[in-house]
């Protein structure tokens, strides 16, 4: 009929009516098609990149937010269509914040039984003797992500290895990884820089881990989620709106809203990736740009590197004598939090200077008790 407005139908299938556009692509396309693209684009990373063989052990690390709920569901949801052979866990870390982390431990309880996966959940209390809440009262607001981001990290491997994981799965999507790249480069870490954009990570440590969902926009994985209404907690870490991880995230979202070459914006992007000689697209694709500008790093060969050792107190990997949780928690065991801010070296063999200062020494508490 004349004047009636035409329906756009959907790009992939022509039978559907479209009733999204996809934020990577710009495809106008149907629920049903965005499901089966997604899928598909996860299993082609997941084969293209080898991240599993048959008979792997595979811990997903579960916080009951939108991106570790989808890995979940999708990983076992391809393991049963692809026959990958795997045996999927949910492993779950409580941080001791109350009013956000118990509350979405809820929601991983309720999606170990709609997924049918074996749970798993360490806690800081139980592994350092503290909880966030406790850290937070002590040191403030201020640096409170660093003790959180160190011990979570080794948190997570001494959970996989208490369920014997041959791979540690996280749910670190697109806009992770370019804000981790982009973090990197405004601190000068080159150490991190070099392996921040890799798809699997801690080959040479205790258990790999993967990043299947490397090249998939949060935005694609928030509209999965709700077309699929899984079951997700949504609210953000009461103590983490001040992260200077934060400031990267708005940064991201300036660029990718750019359209013209002359924006200011544009121009301090390109002066920070013009060292790759990376091409940056007029379109909003500059998340991808930034992983691929990671990708393309390469660190001279005269450049010294950290040398991977083991901490002399826990045996976690680590360059220097005490991992960095080691020394994190000796500061807070001795009163003396912000000791183990900066430079970790600094705290390393302070036991004997414990024992001159009558302090409590990190033997009381050392940071983990889960053997690898």
């Amino acid at each position: 009929m004349e004047g009636k407005r035409s329906v756009r139908m959907c790009c992939l299938c022509n039978e559907r009516r479209a009733s999204l556009s996809r934020p990577k692509a710009l495809e106008q396309i149907c629920r049903e098609c965005f499901y089966l693209a997604f899928e598909d684009e996860i299993h082609q990373i997941i084969v293209s990149n080898r991240l599993f063989i048959r008979g792997d052990r595979v811990a997903i690390g579960a916080s009951g937010g939108k991106d570790s709920t989808v890995l979940a569901y999708v990983l076992s949801k391809l393991n049963r269509i692809h026959d990958y052979g795997l045996h999927l866990f949910l492993l779950s870390v409580d941080e001791g914040i109350t009013g956000y982390r118990d509350d979405s431990l809820e929601t991983v309880h309720r999606n170990q039984i709609q997924y049918g996966l074996p749970l798993k959940v360490v806690s800081y209390k139980d592994l350092y003797g503290w909880t966030m809440d406790e850290i937070v009262k002590l040191i403030g607001l201020k640096n409170n992500c660093t003790f959180c981001g160190v011990f979570r990290r080794q948190a997570l491997d001494r959970g996989a290895a208490f369920l014997k994981a041959d791979k540690l799965v996280t749910g670190h999507n697109a806009d992770d990884i370019a804000e981790t790249v982009l973090l990197n480069i405004l601190r000068g870490d080159i150490a991190r820089l070099s392996r921040c954009s890799s798809i699997i990570t801690g080959e040479d440590g205790p258990i790999p881990r993967c990043k299947p969902f490397k090249y998939t926009y949060e935005k694609e994985i928030v509209m999965y989620a709700y077309f699929k209404k899984l079951d997700y907690f949504s609210t953000e870490c009461i103590y983490s709106p001040n992260a200077y991880r934060g400031f990267a995230r708005e940064f991201i979202k300036d660029l990718e809203r750019i359209r013209s070459p002359f924006s200011s914006l544009f121009i301090l992007f390109v002066c920070l990736f013009v060292i790759h000689n990376h091409v940056i697209a007029y379109r909003p694709r500059a998340i991808l740009d930034i992983i691929k500008s990671g990708e393309n790093f390469r660190i001279s060969t005269t450049t010294k590197m950290p040398e991977q050792g083991t901490c002399e107190r826990c045996g976690y990997i680590s360059s220097q004598k005490w991992c960095k949780a080691c020394v994190l928690l000796d500061g807070l065991n001795r009163g003396l939090p912000k000791l183990g801010i900066g430079r970790s070296r600094v705290a390393i063999g302070c036991k004997e200077e414990n024992e001159s200062h009558g302090g409590k020494s990190i033997e009381s508490k050392q940071c983990g008790s889960l053997d690898f």
